[in-house]
């Protein structure tokens, strides 16, 4: 911490250590720090896998973590660049999602195909400066054990999905999510929940 204490209060510095992980006007690493710094800096289980196509925008200065038998699927893209990314034991994120963070996902979690889930927001107030000119504001997203996120779904900066809740294809989830809790639409809402006294799933009634 003191060391990256120290180059973020050097300007000139910061901007040479950034050019050196990162090419100018890009997200991706250098190939140097994936092959030789993040396998030293960064906890992926050997039993967890990445495959050979999935885009590993991850950096050493925040946090990546891929739990045992985890899979990231096939042209995915992680980028930890401003916010750690921490994924649970027996994970599976689905081909084509996008995790951004800061994102916080736990055990046993189903992530299906074509998935964002984003912690970052672009801020566009100023009408006179270009949106990718101004700043990134993020909020973490956390994923609590043995959801299920189906497909084209999309989780927006600062939400909570709860414990063993499901998100269905499509939605668009803008608020949290209690636990036990089934979810759909743009914008998400509360279809169906866990009634622990009578152990059924009840429709609520605004569905």
């Amino acid at each position: 911490m003191a060391l990256k204490h120290y180059i973020d209060s050097n300007p000139g510095l910061k901007k040479l250590v950034h050019w050196l992980l990162i090419p100018s006007g890009e997200a991706r690493p250098r190939r140097w720090v994936s092959w030789f710094v993040n396998p030293f800096v960064h906890r992926k289980h050997r039993s967890a896998i990445v495959r050979s196509s999935a885009r590993m925008d991850v950096l050493p200065f925040k946090q990546f973590a891929l739990g045992a038998k985890s899979v990231i699927e096939s042209y995915c893209v992680i980028n930890n660049g401003v916010g750690d990314v921490i994924i649970g034991d027996h994970c599976t994120i689905g081909i084509s999602s996008v995790v951004i963070g800061p994102v916080q996902i736990g055990s046993d979690v189903i992530m299906a195909q074509h998935v964002t889930v984003s912690g970052l927001n672009h801020v566009y107030e100023d009408v006179r400066t270009p949106i990718h000119r101004q700043p990134i504001v993020t909020a973490p997203i956390v994923i609590e054990d043995e959801c299920w996120i189906g497909a084209n779904a999309v989780l927006t900066a600062g939400v909570t999905i709860g414990r063993h809740s499901v998100v269905a294809g499509g939605s668009v989830v803008t608020k949290d999510v209690p636990p036990y809790s089934v979810v759909g639409g743009n914008p998400a809402r509360l279809i169906k929940q866990y009634d622990a006294a009578t152990q059924q799933w009840v429709r609520t009634p605004k569905a």
